[in-house]
């Protein structure tokens, strides 16, 4: 499903506007983005979790040289998927 194809469906189950739907889902994505990066974590209850993890440095290989090389640290996101989504996809 693209995102076009979320706003259709957004718009369809709430008889919104397609541009007003865009809009919604637009502010939804940059609610969990900024809680992401105020608190670490955006829990949707019954969808699941969003959280922030750091992954430490690491050495690593160049495929091609095959040279060694320093991976640095980075915070990337994870989602845990709730109890609904779970049953809903099965």
């Amino acid at each position: 499903m693209t995102k076009g194809d979320l706003v259709d469906l957004i718009a369809t189950k709430t008889g919104l506007s397609k541009a007003d739907a865009g809009r919604a889902l637009d502010a939804t994505l940059e609610g969990i983005q900024a809680g992401l990066k105020k608190e670490g974590k955006v829990a949707l209850v019954g969808f699941g979790t969003f959280a922030t993890k750091t992954r430490a440095a690491r050495n690593g290989i160049n495929p091609l040289t095959k040279q060694p090389l320093s991976i640095p640290a980075k915070t990337v996101v994870s989602f845990k998927a709730g109890s609904k989504l779970k049953d809903s996809v099965n």
